[in-house]
């Protein structure tokens, strides 16, 4: 989209030129015969080329003073850094034991000192990385001893920073690293005992900062070493790239050394360079973020480092700002030349208006006539109507009512006209609400699609309305309100409202013809198992002898008492289907509540959860079967359990409480797991929906169908600590 509006105002400007030029031209057949038309049309042809070209030369000079000022703060940067690790070496070197060391190489306690001291000095002066190297080239100590790209026993004697030191120089040398392969700047020194070099003390410091900040320069910015390479640019595809073909020597320098690891090609930049004599700086085309560009570019030799720094600046805005000083002189002179115009054409104008105002006049009193009837068609076409309208001014002040509105909330015009908000048809337990919907419409942030809204009229009846809104444009074509159509939707809400009544009752029937189907085949597949088990735990336990341990006869016990459990389960389940076949009864919930933990005492224990329960004292009873009761709440205990296996075993909290609101009784059971998503708050209660790996998806679904057969109802929440909370009502027994 920008490449296609650069390349518009491009064609734009050498069509004003042509204009210009053109125009000119239609000038000169235009006053042939008058000199003085012939010297105007040369005069403004100049001024606008002048212009342009004076505008383009003005924008140039100010691009190069703030390219020059931006190389100079690189240049800054640059040598900041070298100057900030320069001392770091030498200082390092200082050390007893570093020279202890280099004296004996084969110390191990000596070896293990500096290599703690390098990391210390390291992890404190923020460089990559600090190491000490024998004259013979092997490093006997490194901040990075204990990595696995330690430094230690790896030789660097064909590094130039290496044959630098050693001659007692400092080595300056940027290049990938030989054994991590990540680019850096090393700075070697000698370690001296007397005049002797007896080792090289090298510190790397990394430039990714400097590149992080060059990665988000608009311009492009590079550097280059001494050999035309790039090595650091803020345009990736630039790097190990060079400005010329190098030589069979370089190439040869470059292997020896692995300055840029074991690269072999270095192709020539994808670069167009227009150099201007006048000045030091030069004209780039290249290819940057998919578009061919132009840049004002400097370059700056660091003889220091042996480094060329490139600074440049795009040269859209100088198009730009040539576009606008052609844009702005071409008006100026269309402009003189209609004043020019408009004063020949005044004298001969001025008596065809005095005509035309007679018949001006004409006009007004016929249109008048038509405003006249058009309102009076308009005022009979609004009272017609059965939608109530109303327009509302900035401020929210009603400025306009139909009949059909006042209608509607039973006031009349005059008592509504200059209302602000609150409106007297506001519902009162809808304040907030109202209060919402008006500030979004003032904001020009009404709903397109209607706003539904529920108000009172004045004999109290609640009515419910859709409100559409649009602005309320002035003949000027200026926007000086809000009308608002109001649509009484309150009989349709109740048909809604009973259809929607009508469309749970199926949906529980059908759950419930669901779950009686399955509860039939449990009951009729696992009756039989059951008794089975239960008979033969029975003759098991007639058959032990007096000496048999009495945990094995609990155990037998346990084993009737829970299959004597499952089979009344099924039988509860499949009594749900069917009102006649239902035991409910007087409970009490907190005997529910304790019964359930206790069946699950085994399960807590196993999975280390803590349990906690907050029920509030004196509860009414209420009236369901106490068996199914509990098997709903210890499916929610064993989901929560199971939600909090992956977290420590400090974090596991069960909370289980019981309160009264109204005329039910709520029962919560909250977890500190990871929490159910707010989009699937209701799926979690759908038949085979589960989160579960090997779960099928039925719990909810039961306990649902179990929770509604008693009359209340069963919902999930998202706790703001973490975790979920499911949430089930009972009604108060009468």
């Amino acid at each position: 989209m920008a490449t296609a509006a650069m390349i518009l105002r491009d064609s734009y400007s050498r069509l004003v030129e042509a204009m210009a030029f053109r125009m000119t031209v239609d000038f000169f057949s235009l006053f042939s015969r008058h000199y003085r038309w012939w010297i105007f049309a040369i005069a403004n042809l100049v001024l606008i080329v002048a212009v342009g070209r004076w505008m383009e030369s003005r924008e140039i000079a100010g691009k190069a003073q703030s390219v020059q000022q931006s190389a100079k703060a690189q240049i800054l940067g640059l040598r900041g850094i070298v100057e900030k690790y320069d001392y770091l070496p030498f200082t390092a070197a200082q050390h007893p034991d570093v020279t202890g060391l280099l004296h004996q190489p084969d110390n191990p306690e000596l070896k293990k000192r500096v290599n703690h001291y390098l990391s210390n000095l390291q992890s404190v002066t923020g460089v990559a990385a600090l190491f000490v190297i024998s004259v013979d080239g092997i490093t006997l100590a490194s901040s990075n001893w204990n990595t696995r790209e330690s430094f230690v026993g790896q030789s660097y004697r064909q590094r130039p920073y290496f044959e630098d030191a050693l001659s007692g120089n400092t080595g300056l040398f940027y290049g990938l690293g030989l054994t991590t392969g990540v680019s850096g700047l090393f700075i070697a020194k000698p370690v001296l005992a007397g005049s002797n070099v007896i080792g090289i003390m090298v510190a790397k410091v990394s430039l990714e900062a400097l590149e992080s900040v060059w990665s988000k320069s608009v311009d492009p910015i590079v550097l280059q070493d001494s050999r035309g390479i790039v090595f650091l640019s803020s345009v990736p595809t630039w790097l190990y790239q060079t400005r010329k073909i190098l030589s069979k020597h370089d190439l040869t320098w470059l292997e020896a050394h692995s300055q840029y690891g074991k690269r072999q090609d270095y192709a020539l930049l994808p670069w167009q360079i227009e150099k201007n004599e006048k000045t030091t700086e030069f004209v780039l085309r290249a290819k940057v973020r998919d578009r061919f560009r132009s840049y004002l570019a400097s370059e700056t030799y660091l003889p220091e480092l042996g480094w060329t720094l490139i600074v440049s600046s795009d040269l859209e805005d100088v198009k730009q700002a040539k576009f606008e000083a052609l844009i702005i002189a071409t008006l100026l002179s269309i402009i003189l030349l209609l004043a020019i115009l408009y004063w020949r054409l005044h004298q001969s104008r001025y008596i065809e208006q005095q005509l035309a105002r007679k018949e001006l006049e004409q006009r007004v009193l016929e249109r008048t006539h038509d405003l006249q009837e058009a309102h009076a068609f308009r005022k009979a076409m609004e009272d017609s109507l059965l939608v109530g309208m109303i327009a509302r001014d900035h401020a929210g002040e009603i400025i306009y009512v139909n009949n059909a509105f006042c209608d509607m909330v039973g006031y009349h015009q005059d008592e509504l006209l200059h209302c602000k908000p609150p409106y007297p048809y506001w519902h009162p337990d809808e304040i907030e609400r109202h209060w919402y919907n008006n500030q979004q419409l003032l904001n020009g942030r009404s709903a397109l699609h209607g706003v539904e809204s529920r108000i009172r009229n004045r004999d109290g009846a609640n009515l419910f309305i859709m409100v559409y809104t649009a602005p309320l444009i002035n003949s000027n074509g200026i926007e000086q309100g809000w009308m608002s159509s109001i649509v009484d939707i309150t009989v349709q809400k109740r048909i809604t409202d009973h259809h929607q009544q009508q469309e749970r009752k199926l949906q529980r029937s059908a759950r419930l013809a669901s779950l009686g189907e399955m509860a039939s085949t449990l009951a009729h597949e696992l009756n039989q198992p059951l008794m089975a088990i239960s008979n033969f735990a029975l003759a098991a336990k007639a058959l032990i002898n007096a000496d048999v341990p009495p945990m094995l006869s609990m155990a037998l016990q346990e084993i009737v008492e829970q299959s004597k459990r499952a089979s009344e389960i099924v039988k509860r389940v499949r009594s749900l289907i069917n009102p006649q076949r239902r035991a409910y009864e007087i409970i009490s919930t907190q005997t529910v509540i304790t019964d359930a933990l206790a069946m699950l005492q085994h399960e807590i224990q196993q999975t280390q959860t803590l349990v906690s329960t907050n029920i509030d004292v004196d509860l009414p009873p209420t009236r369901g079967d106490r068996v199914l009761l509990q098997q709903v709440l210890i499916n929610l205990c064993q989901n929560g359990m199971q939600a909090m296996e992956s977290l420590p075993q400090a974090q596991r909290r069960l909370t289980i409480a019981c309160v009264q609101i109204d005329r039910v009784i709520q029962i919560s059971v909250s977890d500190s797991g990871p929490g159910i998503p707010d989009h699937l708050s209701e799926q979690v209660f759908n038949s085979f929906f589960t989160t579960k790996s090997e779960g099928l998806g039925l719990g909810l679904n039961i306990c649902r169908t179990i929770i509604e057969a008693h009359g209340g109802r069963i919902f999930v929440e998202s706790n703001t600590e973490g975790g979920a909370t499911f949430l089930f009502t009972l009604p108060i027994s009468q």
